[in-house]
């Protein structure tokens, strides 16, 4: 099973925070940038393609979110201390009955 990564750039402020929270052996300097690298499946990739329908991943599997989704993901790590957050942040990210009514699909409750 082949996974995808979700590449989270850092400025001071995160990396403070994280460094703050004890977590700063999973910062990553990957061409000058620091990041943080989560790792998801391929039943959350596809939800997130689903979700941001230009969401590019690159020869490494990897992809960025746009800030406000990294925003959520940044707060997923700092409040839980670990990277182990996609169960979760799929949940926030990908809002699958956004828009919909309260009664579902179909017409039976009208």
């Amino acid at each position: 099973m082949s996974e995808f990564y979700i590449n989270i750039p850092l400025n001071a402020e995160i990396i403070s925070n994280i460094k703050s929270a004890g977590m700063e052996q999973h910062i990553n300097n990957t061409f000058g940038t620091n990041i943080i690298r989560i790792c998801m499946n391929i039943k959350e990739q596809k939800k997130l393609m689903k979700k941001f329908c230009d969401l590019t991943f690159d020869e490494n599997n990897a992809c960025v979110l746009p800030e406000e989704s990294n925003k959520i993901l940044i707060n997923l790590i700092l409040q839980m201390q670990s990277l182990d957050v996609m169960k979760v942040a799929i949940m926030k990210l990908y809002n699958p009955l956004a828009g919909r009514d309260v009664f579902g699909r179909g017409t039976g409750c009208r």
